[in-house]
């Protein structure tokens, strides 16, 4: 097998969001791949192009692409490299990449009473509009192939995938067991932890994902992985990752009990209790701290430490000891 600096070149480029810049991973093999396609803006299409021919290599040269998740700033460029054919991702990435009506229309519902459930003010109502916004920044296309637990990457039959879930639904790693290398996308960052974003079911009917718990167990099932360089999405390449998935589970235990702590005055509807754990960002990140309050919700009602009700179509939560007429 070739060395691991021979077959991975990590690309780095901006991105227009506050998390910075993103990485994709430039895979030598049976096939050149590229894992991840940053975000659709010049900038970035230029710094891929830099980048590539300080490596060898141009835009014609790719042949596939394979997504470890939907986000934009993961998959933007997939149209831009012309002779890739096949772009591969977990089967759940296919309505975002294929811009199926009829999701968009059940995500943008799933949101609406979700806001109803957890008592948020008319105020925040204006913010559904905007929930395609971010479609501007990404790819619209065809998923040729998916990959799922086990799956192999085609052409480079080395590397595994391992479903990570919580980030994003649709999220996916891959692991290289020979040494232990890992491709994580935004699942394990060494500077920050992930955020578990809410989504609707992938199948109307069914009950809500509930991304904070999938981000946990996603996150304990690489405990039983010998794991050695890690290559994030963001920020530095790493080792370390059990120390580091310890860190995360237990900084997550720490909130959660925050959070419980503030039912000693009786019940609370989600939005109350985000406005009581992030007073300061809770105007300007309005999605990123809703998901966050309620992944500790659904934690805190998984453990059985919070339980729920209803007064009208206005869900509480209240502390499990507790007693509401």
């Amino acid at each position: 097998m070739q060395t691991l600096k021979d077959t991975i070149h990590q690309l780095t480029v901006p991105t227009p969001y506050a998390v910075g810049d993103v990485h994709m991973y430039l895979l030598i093999g049976d096939e050149i791949t590229l894992i991840d396609a940053g975000v659709k803006t010049d900038e970035a299409w230029e710094a891929v192009r830099k980048q590539l021919k300080e490596v060898g290599y141009e835009p014609e040269d790719i042949s596939q692409v394979v997504l470890t998740h939907h986000h934009p700033d993961h998959m933007g460029l997939v149209n831009y490299f012309p002779n890739v054919s096949l772009v591969a991702g977990h089967p759940k990435l296919r309505p975002w990449l294929e811009r199926e009506e009829a999701y968009f229309e059940r995500y943008e519902e799933f949101f609406r009473e979700m806001y109803e459930e957890s008592g948020v003010p008319e105020k925040y109502y204006a913010l559904l509009k905007g929930l395609r916004r971010p479609l501007k920044w990404t790819a619209k296309g065809t998923l040729h192939h998916t990959l799922t637990e086990g799956s192999l990457i085609p052409g480079h039959e080395e590397w595994q995938t391992i479903e990570t879930p919580g980030h994003a639904q649709n999220h996916i790693s891959f692991l290289r067991p020979s040494d232990g290398a890992m491709i994580v996308g935004d699942h394990l960052l060494h500077h920050i932890s992930s955020n578990p974003l809410l989504e609707p079911p992938a199948k109307e009917g069914e009950e809500r994902p509930r991304p904070l718990l999938q981000y946990r167990e996603s996150m304990q099932k690489l405990l039983n992985y010998s794991i050695g360089k890690v290559y994030p999405g963001h920020g530095k390449v790493f080792e370390g990752a059990q120390d580091l998935i310890r860190k995360r589970l237990r900084k997550q235990e720490e909130r959660a009990e925050k959070v419980r702590l503030m039912f000693a005055g009786g019940p609370l509807t989600a939005y109350e209790v985000c406005t009581k754990l992030f007073p300061k960002h809770i105007e300007s990140q309005f999605g990123l701290t809703m998901s966050e309050t309620i992944g500790q919700l659904d934690y805190l009602e998984e453990t059985d430490q919070l339980r729920t009700f209803y007064k009208g179509k206005k869900k509480y939560y209240e502390q499990t000891g507790d007693f509401h007429e």
